[in-house]
């Protein structure tokens, strides 16, 4: 099992040294790979209400790909997308830039991939909420076709490409493609495309039927469940070393081949407390 770090996204803020601190603390540390959340924009609550998530427009977030070309220059670590919001995207940008971010961690990369929740993030990106889930099904067999072929052609009813491909190919053809999902419909979709996927559920908390649907959708589609990773995570609980080490080890035992260690939410103040939180952990789970 691969054990990685998520950026703590809403709790560094624009601070360019913390940036650069935390990603190499995190690859000194002995960490396999750096996951990011997503989101463009934040949603002004004062003006729209309660959109029913947890981020507005007052919450941090660094661009993940662009945090990760630039942390992939001075650190060893891969990196995950986890995730990010594919259908607000133009398609073939985003393989674009997806490659790009492969070629220089050196083909560690995963493009995590989910719907979202914010409706007024795709209206001002000018792409349909209502359709974010047809698009999504659509734009994974797209961008495999831009990662591994030199010339490509689709029409489809979102995406229109004639005899066009990217230069450079990423070094992974294609990068391997994750999806994050809770609900019965995005756990048959990772069944049924894809290579990995981010579970909402936990052992003991319904992870074993999330896997069970994931599991039929892939035997309807002629794939091999057991070729389809998953990536939990731990949250840091200061004080409570004990606690981590069983999540751990009940991730480990369910089968997960990723792990990582979330300290976001934690009360912890600053870039150096969330470096020591990472050393505590890493040596807990050595």
């Amino acid at each position: 099992m691969e054990i990685g770090v998520v950026f703590p996204q809403t709790e560094l803020g624009g601070d360019r040294a913390a940036v650069r601190a935390y990603g190499e603390a995190a690859s000194a540390l002995g960490y396999t790979h750096l996951a990011a959340y997503d989101h463009v924009l934040g949603a002004d609550t004062s003006v729209h209400g309660d959109l029913g998530g947890p981020y507005d427009s007052h919450n941090t977030f660094h661009e993940p790909l662009v945090l990760f070309a630039h942390l992939a220059g001075f650190t060893d670590l891969r990196f995950a997308t986890s995730i990010l919001i594919g259908p607000q995207r133009q398609t073939a940008l985003l393989a674009k830039q997806a490659a790009e971010v492969d070629i220089l961690c050196g083909g560690g990369f995963r493009l995590g991939l989910g719907l979202g929740w914010n409706r007024v993030e795709y209206e001002a990106l000018g792409y349909s909420f209502a359709d974010r889930g047809a698009f999504l099904e659509e734009q994974v067999g797209v961008l495999r076709q831009l990662w591994t072929q030199e010339s490509v052609t689709v029409e489809g009813r979102f995406h229109h490409i004639v005899a066009a491909g990217l230069a450079p190919l990423p070094v992974q053809r294609p990068i391997p493609i994750w999806i994050g999902a809770s609900a019965p419909a995005a756990l048959r979709r990772v069944g049924r495309l894809a290579d990995g996927w981010f579970p909402m559920a936990r052992p003991g908390g319904g992870l074993d039927e999330a896997l069970e649907i994931v599991a039929e959708a892939a035997r309807g589609a002629g794939r091999d469940p057991a070729a389809i990773q998953f990536e939990g995570r731990v949250n840091y609980v200061p004080g409570d070393p004990d606690r981590m080490a069983l999540h751990a080890q009940r991730w480990r035992a369910a089968g997960a081949s990723h792990l990582s260690v979330n300290t976001m939410g934690a009360g912890l103040d600053g870039v150096d407390a969330h470096i020591a939180a990472l050393a505590e952990v890493a040596a807990l789970l050595k």
